[in-house]
């Protein structure tokens, strides 16, 4: 009931949402966590939830956007104990016509959702070769296996990160280190809400209307919930996966 009692997981933009989803998965497979957020206080609640069900629970503190703040804060999370599973999760969304999305935007995207599992591979990887396991699981997007519009920028950094997943899982996997990513739609979580506060503020529908139009338009017939997602984690941090450069799509299509 605990497979990964004795493991530690480090996970980034784990104090809400789809992270703190992910971290209450982990902790129930009887994981180690550590937090990685950008304002320690925001996990104060979620640390003081998932400490009651007994792994060790760290929070260490960095924007990912800053590439060596993600990298001391990598650095210090090994430093605690060895790091078997990481999960990049951390991530937003910015909208724009393509022309009026500038180079700044795309930069940001690549830097959040591209350049920042790059650092924590970096960081973490070594060590996991020299074990000889460790699970690095990318929690991607559907918008990095397709296009929508509006989203060039975001759907091009997602796109990169794919990539990424798929050839740093060729590259390690002989060696023992599985790395996957996880692709869901829209999901219900404050940004998709955001989301729709500025259709409606665009459109003047109502939120209830604005958010069928957005899913209408994604092909989705519900959101995806966080737990979702976060079980979709779980199995690719498992000692009994075999999945490897999976991209698994989540789109609120029930069995």
């Amino acid at each position: 009931m605990t497979p990964l009692r004795g493991r530690h997981a480090f996970i980034t933009g784990a104090n809400r949402g789809i992270g703190a989803a992910i971290a209450h998965h982990l902790v129930q497979a009887g994981a180690d966590l550590t937090l990685c957020v950008r304002t320690p206080a925001s996990a104060d609640a979620l640390v003081h939830e998932l400490s009651a069900l007994g792994p060790r629970m760290r929070v260490v503190q960095a924007d990912i956007l800053d590439a060596a703040a993600l990298r001391r804060a990598c650095t210090e999370a090994a430093a605690i104990a060895p790091v078997d599973i990481v999960i990049n999760n951390a991530g937003t969304a910015e909208t724009a016509p393509f022309l009026r999305t500038d180079a700044a935007l795309f930069q940001r995207m690549i830097d959040t959702h591209l350049m920042a599992p790059v650092h924590a591979a970096h960081a973490f990887l070594p060590a996991m070769l020299e074990r000889g396991w460790g699970r690095i699981v990318n929690v991607a997007s559907i918008a990095g296996l397709g296009g929508a519009p509006y989203i060039t920028a975001y759907a091009a950094a997602k796109h990169a990160e794919v990539g990424f997943t798929r050839a740093l899982a060729a590259e390690c996997a002989p060696k023992g280190v599985l790395v996957n990513a996880v692709c869901p739609g829209y999901v219900d979580t404050d940004m998709v809400h955001g989301a729709v506060e500025k259709l409606t503020a665009k459109t003047g529908l109502s939120a209830p209307d604005a958010l069928a139009a957005i899913l209408r338009d994604a092909g989705q017939p519900r959101l995806v919930t966080a737990d979702e997602v976060a079980q979709a984690v779980l199995a690719f941090a498992l000692p009994t996966t075999t999945a490897v450069g999976e991209t698994r799509a989540l789109m609120g299509a029930d069995a």
